[in-house]
């Protein structure tokens, strides 16, 4: 007989990331079907409950009713963000000859105080094309910025890469 110590998964918690999953789920399947919705469900809360006590990251997450918008927000900005980054990036690859670029590692500083707010910041900086967070220590993110501007200070690179991502990301995480 083994002493499993650990707390059960909040009901909160398992019905959040199962419904994540699930609308996860939906955009894959592009499908109203009953069938699929249905298939949805059940997968979605297997995989949740699969997860069990690896959920506790999602205590940081604010609910309340506001959250839906908060993150379609957060999609909007992510995809307007994303967009104008791979544009940049694209003329730099096709304009002909060289391109002048000046890469650079540069701290940005974040007031997210959860982990989750911090990796999911982390993550929103490495998939616009451009930059890259190499390492996360405390409050501070080190991003390779693909042509960070001369003589630029900790608070105008936080502005220029973090900000717009984290003024909405602090409506969703602590």
């Amino acid at each position: 007989m083994t002493n499993d110590t650990r707390s059960p998964v909040p009901l909160q918690r398992t019905v959040l990331a199962a419904a994540g999953l699930w609308v996860v789920w939906l955009a894959l399947v592009g499908s109203a079907d009953p069938v699929e919705l249905a298939t949805g469900v059940l997968v979605a809360f297997a995989a949740t409950l699969m997860a069990g006590a690896n959920l506790s990251q999602l205590d940081a997450v604010r609910l309340r009713p506001a959250l839906p918008m908060h993150l379609l927000h957060y999609f909007v900005r992510f995809g307007r963000a994303l967009l104008v980054a791979n544009l940049d990036v694209a003329r730099r690859v096709a304009t002909p000859g060289p391109v002048r670029i000046n890469p650079a590692v540069v701290d940005i500083h974040t007031d997210l105080k959860s982990d989750l707010g911090r990796l999911w910041l982390a993550n929103s900086i490495t998939l616009t094309p451009g930059t890259l967070t190499v390492d996360v220590e405390g409050e501070m993110l080190h991003v390779h910025w693909i042509d960070a501007p001369p003589g630029l200070d900790l608070k105008s690179a936080t502005r220029a890469i973090a900000a717009e991502f984290e003024a909405v990301l602090r409506e969703i995480v602590q």
